[in-house]
């Protein structure tokens, strides 16, 4: 009998070729598009248990978080808030996996902050535009342009994006102010402006930092509460387990404290967040325009000044959370549908725009909480999005209190472990041309993110066309020439194999035939037809044969459609070297319908 868990998996697409009943098509079709009518009938009282403690541990991480994050992204407090809880309800319909928690995240908040100048009309409607593309793409099945981001990409561009975060929060960690948001020019002036630091803020933003780095430590080596657990260690462990997941809220807490205790005294050491609205906004359409001292901001001026912002956002958005779904449901043992988790994305980021959401998308490190809670289902995110939600009605006095150096320990804390210190070694090890868009999209990402993605994702590309145009081939020289490429031939490959078979066998003296091995060729191209054309007459004009063996079904197929003359091709190599060795017994095939064999014929019609 199945687990709670695995009954609550989203359900598995069928097999190809199997057609479902017409009465279960309404059906299968609603899963699809609504996953949680899969899970939803098979719901138990267990899985309600396990999705509610682990939507608390989830909403004690976020609040503290989102209103971190909305310092990266150059915004007042709130609007980090504003962004937690759509992704929560929005996800428990839509949502294919059932461990990913969508909100904030630093690195979206750094994407924002670049694109939108910390202005938050400019965040909303860039959120509201980035799931309008979000969602296209979903419906137009367009997930696959993602595959083109290689790793070496997405890991450049995380490391860079670390050390951005968190140089970026240096300023609140020594309480300096007024200093620009450009990383190079941050650089610049924090050192310049080092002599105004704040001790208040240095001694409790470091105190934060170890406290989080101790509970983390212990989270790690606490195992979670099980049954058998004697009552006594039960409690016990459930204490410390408590306490260390929920380590960013108890420690924004203690430090929103200890500034309120200095604020009783008439003191204040401490750069204080300041004063955050109570509940949320009016619902309203996304901003279309502006109104500034100067006149009003068009739709269209705002749209020119997000400029590259509106392809960045929503790709990395999009990346960002496939990468979070599908790494834990390999961990897990499910499957997520990629275009139906851009659909879930796109929708949180349109009606999160109405009530003052800048853009979400999947967070790794609250995932990774959610998982290791033991969820069952997306409806943990319930408990999550509600427990924001009280906290804008009940918590905003409280908010008031949060020393800045505080949040800044809490996100320098969570975006270190983005900065991956072993993947040089690794593909030093594995690969070492994949270190070139790595360090491209590394270092170009602290001028231009946009410029980073990009430039990496092209040096990417060539690559994969490099190993297209070049592809390897496998050469045993003797009476007769062997060549055996090691993959697929298309059209940018075709002349420097044309020319490496006409130097090798036609450059000798005497020329020699030769023999094309096509057993790892599943493909090729009119191009290729046209080279291989050629290449026959120039071997009949020196009075040698250029010879085929192991033409595989989609070969023969282009190459009969192609209707090209005196192509000779045999079953076996043994048969081609004893024909061209003029040695009898040895019968060669012509590529047309009259001499391939029945059996290849049948393949083809079929």
């Amino acid at each position: 009998m199945p687990s709670s868990v695995d009954a609550l998996s989203p359900a598995r697409p069928l097999p190809p070729g199997l057609a479902p009943m017409s009465c279960c098509w309404s059906t299968e079709t609603m899963q699809k598009w609504l996953p949680f009518l899969a899970w939803l009938p098979n719901y138990t009282w267990y899985a309600l248990k396990m999705d509610f403690l682990a939507g608390i541990s989830v909403g004690l991480t976020v609040i503290p978080q989102a209103l971190a994050y909305a310092e990266v992204a150059g915004l007042p407090p709130q609007y980090g808030l504003y962004s937690a809880f759509m992704g929560c309800f929005v996800y428990f319909f839509l949502g294919t996996s059932r461990d990913v928690t969508l909100g904030p995240t630093a690195i979206m908040s750094l994407l924002v902050s670049f694109y939108t100048f910390g202005k938050p009309a400019y965040a909303v409607l860039l959120a509201f535009l980035s799931g309008c593309i979000q969602l296209g793409m979903g419906f137009l099945r367009l997930g696959l342009l993602l595959d083109f981001i290689s790793c070496p990409v997405i890991k450049g561009f995380t490391s860079a994006a670390a050390i951005t975060i968190s140089f970026g929060q240096i300023k609140n960690l020594l309480g300096l102010q007024h200093i620009p948001r450009q990383f190079f020019l941050q650089v610049y002036y924090t050192f310049r402006n080092i002599g105004e630091t704040r001790v208040g803020d240095v001694v409790l933003g470091l105190v934060c930092m170890l406290l989080l780095l101790v509970l983390k430590l212990m989270r790690d080596h606490v195992p979670p509460v099980h049954p058998e657990m004697p009552p006594g260690v039960r409690l016990s462990h459930g204490l410390v387990w408590t306490a260390t997941t929920a380590r960013n809220a108890l420690v924004v807490s203690f430090a929103a404290l200890v500034a309120y205790s200095f604020e009783v005294t008439g003191y204040q050491p401490f750069v204080l967040t300041g004063k955050t609205p109570e509940g949320l906004p009016e619902p309203h359409v996304p901003p279309f325009s502006v109104t500034t001292t100067n006149g009003t901001v068009s739709f269209t001026e705002m749209v020119q000044g997000m400029g590259a912002g509106l392809a960045v956002v929503p790709l990395v958005g999009l990346l960002e959370s496939i990468a979070v779904a599908k790494s834990f449901a390999s961990q897990n043992n499910y499957r997520v549908d990629a275009n139906q988790e851009l659909l879930a994305i796109g929708l949180t980021n349109i009606l999160g725009s109405i009530f003052s959401s800048f853009p979400v998308t999947g967070s790794f490190g609250r995932t990774a909480l959610n998982a290791q809670s033991g969820v069952c289902t997306p409806a943990g995110g319930l408990m999550t999005g509600t427990l924001v939600l009280l906290s804008l009605d009940y918590l905003t006095s409280f908010f008031y209190y949060i020393p800045k150096s505080a949040l800044a320990a809490v996100i320098i804390m969570a975006v270190v472990p983005l900065f991956d210190t072993k993947i040089v070694r690794t593909l030093w090890r594995v690969k070492r041309l994949d270190l070139l868009p790595l360090c491209v999209t590394f270092l170009l990402c602290f001028w231009e993110v946009q410029y980073g993605i990009l430039a990496g994702t092209l040096v990417s590309v060539l690559i994969v066309l490099h190993s297209v145009a070049r592809p390897k081939i496998q050469v045993s020289e003797g009476q007769v020439l062997i060549l055996q490429p090691a993959g697929g031939l298309h059209f940018p490959a075709i002349d420097n194999l044309r020319e490496d078979i006409l130097n090798r066998a036609l450059g000798t003296s005497p020329p020699r035939c030769a023999i094309l091995d096509c057993t790892h060729v599943f493909s090729i191209d009119y191009t290729v037809v046209q080279g291989l054309g050629e290449l026959m007459e120039d071997f009949h004009k020196r009075g040698v044969t250029l010879a085929l063996i192991g033409l595989q079904v989609p070969v023969l197929r282009v190459l009969l459609s192609a209707d090209l003359k005196g192509v000779l091709y045999f079953s076996t190599m043994e048969e081609a070297e004893k024909y061209l060795k003029q040695e009898p017994g040895a019968q060669p095939y012509n590529v047309s319908e009259d001499s391939v064999p029945e059996h290849k014929i049948a393949l083809l019609k079929a």
